[in-house]
């Protein structure tokens, strides 16, 4: 079972929508929520390329720590109110069997922070990344590479769907990272009603097949079906066979290619990025 799940949060807006997706899971699982505030240091917001004079630096010094300091009372505010309709426990010292959340301020940028709360997590929960405001994309990288934890991108615009976790979908080509994400969401997948393994083509040359998987799962109490699919587009055909199948969560593994090269050239992983409009599952 889940027992601790970490969100990163800003004053970026997005902390009701990550909140929602974390505590449905917490109440699942009995789990413990961590809200890490990520607040910037004095010294990142100083300008490198000249020498301000000292009361000019001063100034800016005192600007940002107001300026930080109503982002962590407004994230504070927002927690409070949030917690009891969200049926958790506001607590600093969780216990087993029920579901709770602590804030805790934590200095430094978003990456460094996801880095350093991150790593002892169950479950790392990020927005999905916002191109066009430029918002997001370190920290799910973050999450993704430097945790060694499976992160949940929750998609931005949309209300959580009733029935989230109840039938997961799994993609699966028998890679390594595929491989990963199957035997660090278990928890996720044994308590879900339906689950469904989505393979499209001939997956990886010497990888574990689907057969093979579906007897793994059956091992672990698991009665997952398959469904077979072709498309020269995998990423989006994953997200839309998820929808038509009426799965309400995504799990794959991510970036079996270079980051870089499937941000710039566009890969199976950054498509769903992309283009996902449900929840997704990552594991790197």
């Amino acid at each position: 079972m889940l027992r601790k799940i970490v969100v990163p949060v800003r004053g970026d807006g997005m902390a009701e929508t990550v909140l929602g997706y974390a505590s449905a899971l917490a109440r699942h699982h009995q789990a413990h929520i961590v809200v890490a505030h990520c607040r910037a240091r004095t010294e990142d917001l100083m300008p490198y390329s000249r020498q301000l004079p000292t009361f000019a630096r001063n100034t800016v010094v005192a600007q940002a720590r107001e300026l930080a300091d109503q982002q962590e009372q407004g994230v504070r505010d927002q927690l409070h109110a949030l917690a009891p309709s969200l049926g958790l426990i506001e607590t600093e010292t969780p216990v087993r069997g029920t579901a709770s959340i602590q804030f805790v301020e934590e200095y430094g940028a978003m990456a460094d922070v996801i880095n350093r709360t991150g790593r002892l997590a169950d479950l790392v929960v990020v927005a999905k990344p916002d191109r066009d405001r430029n918002i997001g994309a370190n920290s799910l990288k973050s999450a993704l590479f430097r945790t060694g934890r499976p992160v949940l991108m929750c998609p931005a615009d949309n209300d959580m769907p009733s029935d989230f976790g109840r039938h997961v979908t799994i993609a699966w080509n028998g890679s390594l990272e595929a491989a990963r994400a199957v035997a660090m969401t278990l928890d996720l997948v044994r308590v879900a009603e339906s689950v469904t393994i989505l393979s499209g083509g001939k997956g990886e040359t010497h990888g574990a097949t689907t057969e093979e998987l579906l007897a793994y799962y059956k091992l672990r109490g698991v009665n997952a079906k398959s469904h077979q699919f072709e498309s020269r587009n995998p990423g989006e055909a994953l997200l839309e066979k998820t929808t038509e199948l009426g799965g309400s969560l995504l799990i794959m593994g991510a970036y079996g290619h270079n980051y870089e090269r499937e941000t710039l050239f566009g890969g199976n992983t950054q498509a769903v990025v992309d283009k996902a409009e449900i929840p997704v599952v990552f594991v790197h």
